[in-house]
C-alpha cells in the first residue's frame, strides 16, 4: 500500500512538472481579457487623447511613444472593434490633423511613426485627409538620395512600416524600394560595418555600441527592446509586402536568424533581460522587450515562418508569466516596463510598482503581443 502511494505521488509529480514546462496558452477569451484590462487602465487614466504628454516638459501626443501605443490599439480594434477604441484613435488623429510630428518635412522616424496609425485609419474610413500628409512626408523621404536616416535601430520600427503600408495601400513599389535601401544601409553600413551582427543574429542599438564596446561580462551589448523594435518591424513589413516583393526573402532570413538568437537568450522565467547577453547588467524581468519578442514569434508561428513545436513553448512561458506577474489585478497597470533610453542602464529601476517615464509604448507593445497571440490561438 505504501509503495502504491509512493508511485502515485511520483506520477503526480511528473504530471505537475510536465504541465509547468509545457504550459499552454490561455483561451482566446482569457487573452483578450488581459489585453483589454491593460488597455482599459490606459484609457481610463488618460481619457482625453487630444491632450499633450507631460514628461519633464509638454510634448505633443503624436510623439513616438504614443504612436506605438496606437499601433497596439489598432491591432486590438482589428480583433475587438469597439466604438470607444475607434473614437479614441480618431480624436487623437484629428487633434494632430493627421500630420507627422514636426510637419511633413521631417526625416526623423520618431516623428512619422504616427503615420502607421493614420494609414490604418484611412483603410477603415477611406477619408483622404487621414493619409495625405503621410504621403507627402513619405514622398519627400523616397525622393531624398540619403539612406542613412535610420541611424538607431529603434527607427526601423518607427519608420519602416510606414513605407510598407503606403506601398500596399497605394500599390506603389517605390516605397518598398526605399525602405529596403534604408534598412540595408542601417543593417550593413551604419557605423563601422552596420548595426546587424549576422554571426550572432542580433543588432547593436547604434554606433556607440559597436565593437570594441563590451558589456561588463565582456560580451556584445544587445539591448532587448532595441532588438524588439527591429523584430516587430520585420513582422509589420512582412504582413504588408507581397510574396514576390524582391527582398521579402531577405527580411524572412533576418527574421528567422533573429528568432533563433532571441530564443537562445530567454531567461528561465520566460522573460528577457534588458541586456540580452549579460544578465549581470541590470538583469531581471522586463515587459516591453519581452512583449515584442512574443509578438514576433507568434506571428512567425501563425504564418508558418517559424516551427510551432520549437517556438510555441517559448512564447507560452513568456506570456503566461507576464500576465500572472506583471499586470496589477486591481487596475490593469503594467509593471516591469523599462523607461525610455537606449541601453540597459537607462529607465531604471524596472519593477512591479515602478512607473516608466512614459507608460504608453510599453502598453502598446503588450497589446501587439496579446492580439497576435489571440490570432494564433484562433
Amino acid at each position: 500500500m505504501e509503495l502504491k502511494k509512493v508511485i502515485l505521488c511520483a506520477v503526480a509529480g511528473i504530471v505537475t512538472s510536465t504541465s509547468t514546462v509545457f504550459a499552454q496558452l490561455p483561451s482566446q477569451k482569457e487573452i483578450l481579457a488581459s489585453v483589454e484590462k491593460v488597455n482599459g487602465y490606459f484609457m481610463k487614466k488618460y481619457p482625453d487623447p487630444t491632450l499633450p504628454t507631460y514628461v519633464k516638459k509638454m510634448r505633443p501626443s503624436s510623439l513616438w511613444t504614443r504612436a506605438v501605443y496606437y499601433e497596439g490599439l489598432m491591432a486590438l480594434y482589428a480583433i475587438q472593434p469597439r466604438d470607444a477604441y475607434f473614437k479614441y484613435t480618431y480624436d487623437w488623429g484629428e487633434q494632430h490633423k493627421w500630420t507627422p510630428r514636426n510637419g511633413n518635412t521631417t526625416k526623423d522616424a520618431d516623428d512619422y511613426c504616427c503615420s502607421q496609425t493614420y494609414i490604418d485609419m484611412y483603410r477603415l474610413t477611406h477619408d483622404w485627409k487621414m493619409i495625405q500628409n503621410a504621403i507627402i512626408n513619405a514622398d519627400m523621404i523616397v525622393n531624398n538620395p540619403d539612406d542613412s536616416d535610420w541611424w538607431w535601430i529603434d527607427a526601423i520600427q518607427m519608420g519602416m512600416p510606414v513605407l510598407a503600408k503606403l506601398g500596399k495601400t497605394l500599390n506603389e513599389p517605390k516605397y518598398w524600394n526605399k525602405m529596403w535601401d534604408m534598412y540595408a544601409y542601417t543593417r550593413n553600413k551604419q557605423g563601422e560595418a552596420g548595426m546587424y551582427n549576422a554571426k550572432e543574429g542580433l543588432w547593436w542599438r547604434d554606433k556607440d555600441f559597436d565593437p570594441p564596446y563590451k558589456e561588463p561580462n565582456g560580451k556584445n551589448c544587445y539591448w532587448a527592446r532595441g532588438n524588439g523594435w527591429v523584430y516587430a518591424a520585420l513582422v509589420r513589413v512582412l504582413d504588408e509586402i507581397p510574396a514576390n516583393e524582391p527582398h521579402r526573402k531577405d527580411y524572412i532570413n533576418d527574421f528567422v536568424a533573429m528568432s533563433k538568437a532571441i530564443k537562445a537568450c530567454q531567461r528561465a522565467d520566460g522573460y528577457w533581460n534588458v541586456s540580452m547577453h549579460d544578465e549581470s547588467n541590470f538583469g531581471g524581468k522586463e515587459v516591453s522587450g519581452t512583449s515584442l519578442f512574443i509578438y514576433g514569434m507568434a506571428y512567425g508561428i501563425r504564418t508558418g515562418i517559424l516551427d510551432r513545436a520549437t517556438y510555441l513553448p517559448v512564447i507560452e512561458k513568456a506570456w503566461n508569466n507576464m500576465v500572472k506577474e506583471c499586470i496589477h489585478p486591481d487596475n490593469g497597470m503594467l509593471g516591469y516596463v523599462q523607461g525610455t533610453g537606449k541601453e540597459p542602464k537607462d529607465g531604471q529601476p524596472v519593477g512591479y510598482n515602478n512607473f516608466p517615464d512614459f507608460e504608453d509604448y510599453g502598453i502598446g507593445c503588450f497589446l501587439l503581443a496579446g492580439t497576435e497571440l489571440y490570432k494564433l490561438k484562433k
